[in-house]
């Protein structure tokens, strides 16, 4: 098939200064080679974006809602082509790129009814001399970067609400994982989408990203990426006050206690740490396990390990894909072989699985007897490991989950004794605490705490990433001299 290459500027497909290859890190080949925004490029996008901001922001809350209809309607004609490019670019797992390209409709959906649910309301005036109503206003151009581990469900956490709010959105795309953006560009260019109003352009270096964040035409920048990434923007954009929604990563602790219906926290944790190559911010990272069923637990999840389907068959009912690239497998090798020489147990995996001969993969790997002064158990892995842990103490638990460098974004607590679970939840510094399960949908906040960023995605929060509050105060007729209090 043939895989979309230009950037999408100012309502229309364009080349940009420079290129890169796309490597499918399933095969090690190239998949396409796509256009890259220079710095001209990234000015004329911000010049197109603030030239459609009075425009876009004054349209009514309906043609808004028409104009992302239009796009959802494309996107779910489009389905197969949308979820063939995260396939290759990523060789995500088949199965998995649906939740991909679903989230990107439900978000357009969602969005576009919420958006009407946004009221002004007024504030009660304790002299009775004034009105006052606060008035929702889209907040100016937004600016977006985006992780690669999920093309378009990160795409569609910050064009929907952009577009509903009225601001215009620049939209950078990972340089590992640019194709799938670049083929909404193309709906939107089907679509005839107003001028300006959604940019989607890769960026050639990291200058031109810089100048993006450095302009003082973007009001909201967001991002989903690294705390070391967003500590970057928040330097480079400090030539101008902007506001800032970023969803960082974290070292997601899961606690799973004596009582707990061990089966259901192992296809959780194994679930979501194999699926898509534990390339997921809220993966279990350090999974502490009570001692008594310490063993019978680790046995559950070493057999769902070595039961894990691995490969790139778009055929097959595979589970774990290969990591993006070679960097990242040998960072992640480096933290298993740093972990089995500090004294852990390999007990499956911990590298690449025999049957396959290229690719980046890394076979689902399980550690016994993780410890503290282990890296595996300090950073963010963003790989198919499990770190367990034994745990005897409770207060002494909750200090060691608490223990995170990295930033609270997602707990996980497995316990049927509910009062204990929610002495767990209150005491977790985390943005989300999963109690016997995991959820996630797009009516349903995502955000963490301290190093895990600020803002939201999902829900009716992000929207208000993208909106701004005015008071319009009014004096009544009754009224003679208004006093200043300022």
């Amino acid at each position: 098939m043939d895989f979309p290459t230009h950037l999408y500027i100012d309502g229309a497909l364009a080349k940009g200064t420079g290129q890169r290859d796309i490597i499918n890190p399933a095969t090690e080949e190239v998949l396409v080679t796509v256009s890259t925004a220079g710095l001209d490029d990234a000015e004329r996008a911000l010049q197109a974006a603030s030239a459609a901001f009075p425009a876009w922001a004054a349209t009514s809350v309906a043609t808004r809602q028409m104009w992302m209809r239009r796009l959802r309607d494309e996107v779910i004609a489009n389905e197969t082509f949308l979820r063939d490019c995260v396939h290759n670019e990523m060789g995500k797992p088949w199965a998995q790129t649906e939740e991909d390209w679903d989230r990107l409709v439900v978000s357009l959906d969602f969005y576009a009814e919420e958006i009407a649910r946004i009221s002004d309301y007024g504030i009660t005036d304790r002299a009775g001399t004034h009105t006052h109503r606060m008035v929702h206003e889209p907040a100016g151009v937004a600016v977006a970067f985006l992780a690669w581990n999920f093309p378009l469900l990160n795409l569609a956490f910050k064009i929907g609400p952009a577009m509903a709010a009225g601001c215009p959105i620049i939209i950078r795309p990972s340089e590992a994982t640019p194709v799938s953006a670049y083929a909404v560009g193309t709906l939107c260019e089907k679509i005839g989408l107003p001028k300006g109003v959604v940019q989607i352009l890769c960026t050639d270096g990291y200058d031109v990203a810089d100048a993006l964040t450095a302009s003082p035409i973007p009001q909201v920048i967001t991002l989903i990426g690294s705390a070391k990434t967003a500590q970057h923007i928040m330097r480079t954009g400090a030539t101008s006050i902007k506001r800032y929604s970023m969803e960082l990563g974290g070292n997601a602790p899961v606690l799973v206690f004596a009582d707990s219906d061990l089966d259901l926290a192992a296809d959780i944790v194994t679930g979501v740490k194999f699926s898509n190559a534990g390339q997921i911010c809220v993966a279990p990272n350090r999974v502490f396990v009570a001692g008594e069923v310490y063993d019978t637990f680790t046995e559950k999840v070493v057999a769902r390990a070595k039961a894990t389907e691995v490969g790139f068959d778009k055929a097959a009912d595979i589970t774990t894909g290969p990591v993006i690239d070679g960097r990242a497998w040998t960072r992640i090798k480096g933290l298993v072989d740093d972990a089995v020489a500090n004294g852990a147990t390999l007990l499956a995996g911990g590298d690449r699985p025999p049957h396959l001969n290229k690719g980046h993969y890394m076979a689902p790997t399980v550690l016994d007897g993780v410890t503290e002064n282990m890296a595996v158990y300090r950073e963010e892995i963003f790989g198919p490991i499990v770190s367990l842990i034994p745990f005897e103490d409770e207060s002494r638990l909750l200090e060691m989950a608490n223990d995170c460098d990295e930033g609270g974004l997602t707990a996980y607590v497995f316990t049927r004794d509910l009062e204990r679970a929610e002495r767990c939840a209150a005491q977790l510094r985390y943005g989300e605490v999963q109690i016997n399960g995991v959820k996630y949908d797009i009516d349903l906040p995502h955000g963490g705490i301290g190093q895990s960023g600020i803002g939201h995605d999902c829900s009716t929060l992000a929207l208000h990433d993208y909106l701004v509050l005015k008071r319009v105060t009014r004096a009544l007729d009754t009224t003679e001299t208004g006093r200043l209090n300022a």
